[in-house]
């Protein structure tokens, strides 16, 4: 069996999560799938995945075997569309990646528009509130909203976004002025696992150089963004997100920001993607196409939650 093969068969079925998912991708029966899974198993000699009837789970090894065949793909297609030359059309998957809100608000409808414009080209979308290593999961263009560590990843900016605390107009009639941070501690909060479970942080006070921490009990603790804006805005306490978030619900004065005079800088927003992968048409063609459309997107945010 051809190695380069079973690699790609192996690593569609980490993919698709089972090996009936790869045989619908490929076009191949499971018995076939199997077969190119058992080969490199063989080859390698260790287990790769962990079967059940229901599931598929990488072991140990196949973790570590997954992505260097992710990064031995790569470079194949690179080499071939070396060949091919920059003429190439824009085809074949596209992976990329993104928070979950910002993927469905802002991403998804660019990709949408991208692959009307693109009909070869299909596209993996994977929405993961975690850090994606580019490399190692296969992914070719992922959007980050983050302060970037130095890296050999390309960084396109395309935004930037504030972290705010916002509430509905109707709680803050009825309740007490939150004029500074630490009049949050008299207030209902609606907490989100990536803002803050029980202390939200601010720029320091006055002369400190320490971040200044607001503790709390929260009333209502959610793991989505969705689920603690909608809490806000029926009016239940304060949250905190990001500034894209609540766009649209501060534009139709459903919600309103406050401590904006205590808000940490700005966050940056990039489309990132590993060297080499701009000279892959379909990547290149999707950075492109994305970047001009997500800026406008961004800056559209921003205005609508611009102080008035």
């Amino acid at each position: 069996m051809d190695r380069i093969d079973a690699i790609r068969v192996f690593v569609a079925a980490v993919d698709e999560g089972s090996l009936a998912g790869a045989g619908r991708r490929l076009g191949r029966s499971p018995a076939a799938v199997s077969r190119a899974v058992a080969f490199l198993e063989e080859h390698t000699g260790t287990a790769l995945l962990h079967r059940t009837t229901r599931t598929l789970r990488l072991s140990e090894a196949g973790e570590r075997y997954a992505g260097a065949c992710r990064r031995i793909l790569t470079d194949l297609e690179e080499a071939d569309l070396l060949v091919a030359g920059e003429a190439a059309a824009p085809r074949g998957l596209l992976t990329v990646t993104a928070p979950v809100a910002a993927g469905e608000e802002l991403l998804q409808p660019v990709l949408e528009a991208f692959m009307a414009l693109h009909p070869d080209v299909t596209v993996r979308l994977q929405l993961l509130d975690r850090p994606v290593s580019l490399i190692d999961e296969g992914v070719d263009v992922a959007l980050r909203i983050a302060h970037l560590p130095d890296s050999s990843l390309i960084a396109i900016p395309v935004g930037e976004v504030r972290r705010v605390v916002a509430a509905a107009p109707g709680y803050l009639a009825g309740h007490a002025p939150i004029a500074q941070p630490a009049d949050l501690a008299g207030h209902r909060i609606i907490a989100m696992t990536h803002f803050g479970l029980d202390s939200w942080s601010f720029p320091p006070a006055g002369r400190s150089t320490v971040p200044f921490v607001v503790p709390f009990t929260p009333c209502f603790t959610v793991n989505t963004v969705r689920a603690a804006v909608a809490f806000a805005a029926a009016g239940h306490g304060v949250t905190r997100v990001f500034s894209y978030h609540v766009a649209q619900a501060v534009h139709d004065g459903a919600l309103k920001i406050v401590l904006e005079d205590n808000e940490h800088a700005p966050l940056p927003v990039h489309l990132l993607t590993p060297q080499g992968r701009l000279s892959v048409p379909k990547v290149r063609a999707f950075v492109d196409f994305a970047a001009p459309r997500l800026r406008e997107q961004f800056a559209q945010r921003q205005r609508m939650t611009d102080r008035r």
